[in-house]
């Protein structure tokens, strides 16, 4: 954890305890089975047993956590959509009816909608955690998109939504995001996090054309060169980030403090792992990357991270649904674990006998 984040209250992460590792390649490598042979179900086993520091790891109370905000970017048609269809998906997630719903039911997930900072008003919903930072960023094209006691407060809110989780059992957390133009952001804190080429950064989004894809990256460049180059994290975040990225970002953080296993979903969830990252690099230790989405730019983010996505679906929804989709594969880790036969208790000759 940086003297930076420790002053700024933000959650600190302690690197994961290794002491239990050879205990738990015991128990895994004695089930009536070759070793190796569950491939990654056995990584995703360990990794778990680790994180909660028992050989019997367990999938409790999954949740998902959708944060949702808008972003002044838009305003230099860097989407094809409009900026209330912001607030129109969220009411469709409030509704039951978006993929995210779907997919978090297939998976047993607990879904949660958070309003980190729309810029159209909502009706006060069932549902709705309703916690704006403001009605959306500014236009970072021509100004910081917020402040840094913006950016720091929404990181806070968003590490408060875990906390509440955490006390209600859950164990197993993902993070989705709701916000046009928000490959944008993510596009920018992507080349000032990583290094990359901003061309290299920028994506399609929601479905860009070539003219309109060529336009973004002009933007995007431009807004760039307009900004002094840093290196803090939190001045990053506040000049190009979303209050959706902010908030996750510090739930990012939040999880890892409460030792839960935090799945990543794809380019915008990634870009906020990015600042908790940097803040505290033990995060990553937490983390399983569900997917390698289609959005160009997020392979790049993974080999940053030196993570191997789970699944290749070519998704490019956000959302959390890739997130989503990898929670059963959680469950199978842990099954296996836990149900699964040992060669000794099943009276099966080891290859050692």
């Amino acid at each position: 954890m940086t003297s930076l984040s420790r002053q700024a209250g933000l959650p600190e992460v302690a690197p994961l305890d290794q002491s239990l590792r050879a205990e738990l390649q015991h128990v895994i490598d004695n089930k009536t089975k070759p070793p190796g042979s569950l491939g990654r179900l056995e990584t995703l086993a360990r990794q778990m047993g680790l994180i909660q520091r028992t050989t019997h790891p367990t999938v409790q109370r999954p949740a998902m956590i959708v944060f949702a905000g808008d972003h002044g970017i838009a305003d230099e048609g860097v989407s094809p959509y409009p900026q209330a269809v912001t607030a129109q998906m969220v009411a469709n997630f409030l509704a039951g009816g978006a993929a995210i719903n779907a997919l978090s039911r297939v998976a047993g997930i607990e879904l949660e909608v958070v309003n980190a900072g729309i810029a159209t008003p909502l009706p006060s919903t069932q549902g709705l955690v309703d916690i704006p930072i403001a009605g959306g960023t500014r236009n970072f094209a021509r100004e910081a998109a917020m402040t840094p006691q913006q950016a720091l407060a929404a990181m806070q809110a968003g590490a408060a939504r875990v906390r509440h989780h955490a006390a209600l059992g859950t164990n197993v957390i993902g993070f989705g995001e709701m916000g046009i133009a928000n490959t944008s952001s993510a596009a920018c804190l992507m080349n000032r996090l990583c290094g990359v080429p901003i061309d290299e950064c920028v994506g399609r989004g929601t479905g860009l054309d070539n003219a309109g894809l060529a336009k973004k990256r002009n933007v995007l460049a431009s807004a760039l060169a307009h900004h002094e180059v840093s290196g803090d994290p939190l001045t990053v975040l506040a000049t190009f980030g979303g209050f959706e990225i902010a908030m996750m970002a510090g739930a990012y953080l939040a999880a890892a403090e409460a030792r839960m296993t935090i799945l990543v979903d794809g380019f915008i969830a990634t870009s906020a792992l990015l600042i908790a990252d940097a803040l505290a690099p033990n995060v990553r230790e937490y983390c399983v990357f569900a997917h390698a989405s289609n959005e160009a730019g997020h392979r790049r983010m993974l080999d940053h991270f030196g993570g191997l996505p789970l699944l290749s679906l070519d998704l490019r929804l956000g959302e959390g649904t890739g997130a989503a989709l990898a929670v059963p594969l959680l469950r199978a880790a842990s099954a296996f674990v836990n149900e699964m036969a040992s060669f000794e208790s099943a009276g099966v000759a080891n290859r050692d006998a």
